[in-house]
C-alpha cells in the first residue's frame, strides 16, 4: 500500500462490493467528502470512477472550485472522473416550491432523487453493476434519506445495484478531515445550493458571524 493511502499506520480492512462486481460508479459531491472513501476503494483494488453531477451547487464558480478539487485528486489517485456538467436549471426546475424547506426535508430529498437518478442512468448505460455516493460520510447529512433516494434510483433498473456502505464506519469522517488537510483541499462552508447559502448567512448574522466568503478558505491553511 502506498504511503499516500496510509494515516497513523491505519490499516484499512478490504472492502467488498456487492454482488461479487469489480467496477464501480462513484457520485462524488466535493473533493472533501470524497477523499477517504476514494483511498479505501483505492486500497482494495476497486476499479472506480468518479461521477460528478451536482447541479444544486450555486453559483458556477463554487461548482468549478469543488469539481475542480475533486479533479485533482482523481488525477492523483488515478481514478477516472466524468463530468456530467452544469444542470442547473433542470435542477430549480425539480426543486421549485420547495425553497423555504428546512435542510433535510423535502428539497433535499428531491435534489438527492435528482442526481442519483442521474448517476443510476449512467450506471445502466455504461455497464456498472454498483453505483455509491459519498454524501453520507458528512455528519451533516441523514444517511437514512440518502440511502433511500439512492435505492428509489437504483430500482429502475434490474442491473444496477445502490452500494449503501457505510463510509462513516471506523473513524471515516475523521479520517476525511485528515486528508483534506493533508491535500489542503478548498473548504467549502454550506452545503452547495443557493437556498443553503442564503440560509446559513442568516444563522451567520444572527450569530453576529461575518457571511461566508467563497473561494478563500482551504484546509491545513486557515
Amino acid at each position: 500500500m502506498s504511503d499516500h493511502l496510509k494515516l497513523d499506520n491505519y490499516q484499512r480492512p478490504k472492502l467488498f462490493m456487492p454482488n461479487e462486481n469489480t467496477s464501480l460508479l462513484l457520485h462524488s459531491c466535493c473533493a472533501p467528502c470524497a477523499c477517504e472513501i476514494m483511498e479505501a476503494l483505492a486500497a482494495s483494488n476497486i476499479k472506480t470512477t468518479v461521477f460528478f453531477y451536482n447541479p444544486n451547487i450555486h453559483p458556477k464558480e463554487e461548482y468549478e472550485i469543488r469539481k475542480n478539487e475533486n479533479r485533482r485528486f482523481c488525477d492523483k489517485l488515478g481514478f477516472e472522473c466524468i463530468d456530467a456538467d452544469y444542470d442547473r436549471d433542470n435542477w430549480f426546475n425539480r426543486i421549485k416550491g420547495l425553497e423555504n424547506e428546512p435542510e433535510r426535508g423535502r428539497r433535499c430529498t428531491l435534489c438527492f432523487d435528482m442526481r442519483f437518478e442521474r448517476s443510476a442512468l449512467y450506471a445502466e448505460e455504461n455497464g456498472y453493476g454498483v453505483y455509491a455516493t459519498t454524501l453520507g460520510i458528512s455528519r451533516w447529512k441523514d444517511m437514512e434519506q440518502i440511502n433511500a433516494s439512492g435505492f428509489r434510483a437504483a430500482k429502475r433498473y434490474e442491473s444496477v445495484t445502490y452500494w449503501d456502505f457505510n463510509w462513516r464506519k471506523q473513524g471515516g469522517a475523521s479520517r476525511m478531515i485528515e486528508i483534506s488537510k493533508r491535500e489542503e483541499f478548498y473548504q467549502q462552508e454550506y452545503c452547495g445550493c443557493i437556498y443553503s447559502l442564503r440560509d446559513t448567512n442568516r444563522w451567520r448574522r444572527k450569530n453576529n458571524k461575518e457571511s461566508i466568503v467563497r473561494g478563500v478558505k482551504f484546509y491545513g491553511k486557515n
